[in-house]
């Protein structure tokens, strides 16, 4: 009986073990930043010393010349090298979100 009982200790912690990191996978995936393509004004923020003139500065910027890296946050005005360093673990770029039309 006591075999039975080891091997199913070492399942439930073989189990376990998957669950924790499928689940660290998940939150890692979750954590990955705010979008700057498609990030809504509400997204936008959430994030510190992004106010309501920031958000639509940005919003405003990804329209007329869609973000291909982070470091382009910086272009946008009221936002400088300080407030960067504060936001850019914390911004992702992806792609752009899709305005449904066709392709040109």
């Amino acid at each position: 009986m006591r075999s039975g009982s080891s091997r199913m200790s070492k399942m439930f912690a073989t189990f376990a073990l998957l669950a924790a990191l499928t689940l660290t996978g998940t939150l890692q995936a979750a954590d990955s930043g705010v979008n700057l393509n498609t990030a809504t004004q509400e997204e936008l923020l959430a994030l510190p010393g992004i106010g309501p003139s920031k958000a639509k500065a940005i919003i405003d910027y990804r329209n007329a010349h869609p973000f291909k890296s982070v470091e382009e946050v910086k272009n946008v005005r009221g936002i400088g090298d300080h407030m960067f360093e504060s936001l850019k673990g914390k911004l992702s770029v992806g792609p752009v979100a899709s305005s449904g039309g066709p392709a040109h």
